[in-house]
């Protein structure tokens, strides 16, 4: 497979950085071809806006979603994130390596979505979950936290970790039609011992190596929807946060 790795850390030398390079190796012995997008050493500019099209489409009132749109069709978007797309493009799995900061994703990484996932390429009318752009690709968040796995446990103080993660994995990835892995999460590594992050390491590499036979994040099909995109009467809801009301 041609994977991506879009990696959002301003260390080499964390717990992060370690991940990265530990998946780069992996991956590649494993005979996949590998592409790394290290935001912070790119200096990726996180804010989307209308220096993100060569022309604007109309002076006078932006919008970024129209913006976006018809720079994709005109073939106008802005060169840094036409990159950034052509790696995507190419990819087959994408991995997102990023420190849990305030629980989501570090600025920079959000700004790489909304700059990269632009209307018109990750999204458009009557493309999404099911029947998204991205169907066929895999997706999976490689990931930090600075608190313990019992702090976000479903019973625990900061709420069950793939809660925490719903809004990545369905509202970016399945929306974009994804299939998504489980995340790796690598609790609160700074806290450990050598022992105890070689031990986390250990667990990514397993992680890597059985990609293709992990089952993936379950998520409702559209046919367990109605007209109003609620749960139909009767069906038992399975995925993320959702539950039957």
């Amino acid at each position: 497979m041609n994977i991506l790795i879009v990696y959002a850390h301003p260390e080499p030398t964390s717990f992060n950085g370690a991940m990265k390079d530990l998946a780069v190796q992996t991956l590649t012995a494993q005979g996949h071809s590998v592409t790394v997008a290290d935001l912070y050493t790119m200096g990726w500019n996180a804010v989307a806006g209308p220096s993100d099209t060569a022309v604007r489409a109309d002076p006078d009132r932006f919008s970024l979603a129209r913006e976006q749109t018809i720079a994709m069709e005109s073939g106008t978007i802005a060169a840094d994130i036409a990159a950034e797309q052509d790696r995507l493009t190419r990819a087959d799995m994408v991995i997102f390596q990023f420190p849990v900061w305030w629980f989501g994703m570090p600025a920079i990484l959000k700004g790489w979505v909304d700059r990269v996932f632009a209307r018109g390429y990750a999204y458009r009318p009557g493309r999404k979950y099911d029947t998204g752009m991205f169907k066929g690709k895999l997706a999976m968040l490689a990931t930090t936290t600075g608190t313990s796995a019992d702090t976000y446990a479903p019973d625990g103080i900061d709420g069950d970790i793939l809660t925490l993660l719903w809004p990545v994995h369905n509202g970016l990835l399945r929306y974009t039609g994804f299939d998504v892995l489980p995340p790796y999460v690598a609790y609160m590594p700074a806290r450990e011992d050598e022992a105890g992050r070689a031990l986390q390491l250990e667990g990514y590499r397993q992680r890597l190596e059985s990609i293709e036979t992990t089952p993936h994040l379950f998520f409702h099909s559209a046919e367990d929807y109605g007209p109003n995109e609620r749960l139909k009467p009767g069906v038992l809801a399975r995925s993320g946060q959702q539950r039957n009301v």
